[in-house]
Formats: structure tokens, C-alpha cells, sequence
């Protein structure tokens, strides 16, 4: 299949109402996708540093490794959601011979300059996946929770499984909106905890915020097997104290903390913004309140929260199907 070949006039057409714009609360949206209630994130030039700093700090997470299942030496790699498009890049740079393809709903967080061997294609996820089946070796799907309708969760899995090779492999990676802490300090009246609670309650009916928790169940309805999942704590600050030599893992957790503090005080305004005031009627200062106190919250290493970040993977049988 050629991804530089001459797209169809209504590609285009389509391409470009994916560029057009609407600016809210100071900040730049999509109007596509606003219009489509598919992504209330904004697209600026501030979320697309943030999500290049999400990309630094899942590397430190995962140290470094791009790929989970035991894929040596791939030859078609498709990434859901590509965003900045990092991820992608350095898959691509990884295996120079491997064909990696991107699909993500905004064109403007593409990079100027890619390896020959990238492809990015501007596409909804929500819309049935148009590669034939039985493509890819290899297929990512990050963060893309609050991009997927709710209604499309179970047909989106089945359609990442149609796509992969026979034997070929399905790693998904979602954040569980419904911060942490395992100290006791952080309860419901906190402004951290009414933060996701506000947050899941605004896309009631609309996104599944939760479905990181089902990411097995969903993979091994979907026909995949050889499923393993992990829940891995994503520390909003740098609370653990790193000092002591022996508290290697310790020094690890303080790491990504603080790789990801600035991450998180982005991410409870850019996320929560449209969200509060648009659905669920919050007024601009009632919603900066709430953000504020939950920012000085996930900054109090006390707290020692954290926000449940699950990494699942499951292979496609080897017998076509």
C-alpha cells in the first residue's frame, strides 16, 4: 500500500476542515473536533510542548524502550494518535527499512522534517481504520482516551486487531483519570480528587475515562491473546526523596516525578477547561479555582499522588481470521 501517492479530492476537502480553528479561554481548539465533541484539548503551541514533555517522560518511565512485545525486526508499524508524532519518528529512525505510518486528528502538531520511512495521515480514530487488513506488524495506541468516543471503544480494538499481521502485535498505553494516593492523605474533599471527579463526571456519556482499567477486557474480546497488563504509578511531583542509595526504586519514582510535575500543571488546565465551563456549566473563575487548587495539590509531595498510567499488550493468532 503507498502512503505518497496523490490523495482523492475529498481527502483533501477533508484535510482541510481538520485545519481550521476556534480559540476559547485564550487557548486553540480544533473546530472539527469541537464541533464533533471528539477532542476538547487544545492544539497550540503550549499543549504540543506539553505532549513532547509526555513523550520525555514515558521514556523515562519505560527507559527508553519503544516497543514492548518481542518484535525484533518489524516491517509495518501503525501509530493511533500520534500527536507530536516522537514516538513514531523514533521507531522510525529505529528501523530505517520498516514502514511506520501515523494517524492523528490534528495536522498541525506534525513535525517539519520525518524520515523517509514515516508516513502521517490526518484521520478520526473514531472512523473505521482504512488499512487492509492483516498490515501491520506492530500497532500503538497512547493516550488516546479522550479521543475515542465511548460507543467506539470495542469496534476500535477489533479494528486494531484487523489490521496486524497474523502473530503480529497490539500495545496500548491510557492514563486512569481518577488520581492516587496510597498514603491516606488525599481524600475525597480534596481539590486534586474533586478535579477527577469533575473531570469524568464532564465527559459522562460522551468518553470513557476509565477505560484504561479495561484495556485486557477489551483486547481479549477482540480476539487477542497472550494479554499482559501492568498499572504503572505516574507521580504527579518529585515526592519520593531519592537520597538514600538502597531506595534505588525510590530515586526512580523521584526521577519521574519531576520530569512529569510540569506535565501535570499543563495537562489539569488544558484538559479541564472546555470541559468545566462548556459541559458542565462551571463559570471561568469557579473552573481556575478548582484547577488552581488542584495544581498546588499535585505539587505538595505530601500528597504523594500519582495518576494510574496501564500499559497492555496482546498478539493477533497466528491463523489468519
Amino acid at each position: 500500500m503507498s502512503y505518497d501517492s496523490p490523495p482523492a479530492p475529498e481527502t483533501i476537502e477533508l484535510y482541510q476542515t481538520f485545519l481550521e480553528t476556534v480559540v476559547y479561554q485564550d487557548r486553540t481548539y480544533q473546530s472539527y473536533a469541537i464541533n464533533n465533541l471528539t477532542y476538547l484539548v487544545p492544539i497550540d503551541e503550549e499543549e504540543t510542548e506539553r505532549l513532547h514533555n509526555m513523550h520525555i517522560v514515558l521514556s523515562y518511565i519505560f527507559e527508553g524502550r519503544l516497543i514492548f512485545p518481542p518484535i525484533d525486526r518489524p516491517n509495518g508499524v501503525l501509530d493511533c494518535g500520534h500527536g507530536t508524532a516522537s514516538w513514531a519518528m523514533e521507531v522510525a529512525q529505529l528501523h530505517p527499512l520498516c514502514e511506520v505510518v501515523g494517524i492523528d486528528i490534528n495536522p498541525m502538531g506534525q513535525p517539519e522534517e520525518m524520515p523517509a520511512n514515516l508516513y502521517l495521515q490526518v484521520d478520526d480514530l473514531n472512523r473505521s481504520l482504512s488499512f487492509p487488513p492483516h498490515h501491520f506488524d506492530l500497532v500503538n495506541s497512547r493516550l488516546i482516551a479522550q479521543g475515542i468516543h465511548v460507543n467506539r471503544w470495542t469496534q476500535y480494538v477489533r479494528d486494531l486487531l484487523r489490521v496486524l499481521r497474523p502473530g503480529g502485535w497490539c500495545q496500548m498505553v491510557e492514563m486512569h483519570f481518577n488520581v492516587q494516593s496510597d498514603n491516606g492523605s488525599l481524600t475525597l474533599d480534596h481539590a486534586l480528587r474533586q478535579w477527577s471527579a469533575r473531570y469524568v463526571e464532564s465527559m459522562n456519556g460522551l468518553k470513557d475515562l476509565l477505560a484504561a482499567t479495561r484495556l485486557p477486557t477489551l483486547m481479549r474480546e477482540a480476539g487477542f491473546v497472550d494479554i499482559e497488563s501492568r498499572m504503572i504509578p505516574l507521580p504527579t511531583c518529585a515526592w519520593s526523596s531519592g537520597k538514600n542509595m538502597f531506595k534505588i526504586l525510590d530515586a526512580r519514582e523521584y526521577e519521574i516525578g519531576a520530569a512529569n510535575r510540569e506535565n501535570v500543571q499543563r495537562m489539569l488546565y488544558s484538559f479541564a477547561i472546555f470541559p468545566f465551563t462548556e459541559r458542565l456549566g462551571m463559570s471561568r473563575p469557579e473552573a481556575q479555582v478548582l484547577i488552581d487548587q488542584a495544581r498546588a495539590e499535585a505539587d505538595n509531595p505530601a500528597y504523594k499522588a500519582y495518576f494510574p498510567l496501564y500499559v497492555c499488550i496482546g498478539r493477533k493468532r497466528r491463523s489468519r481470521r
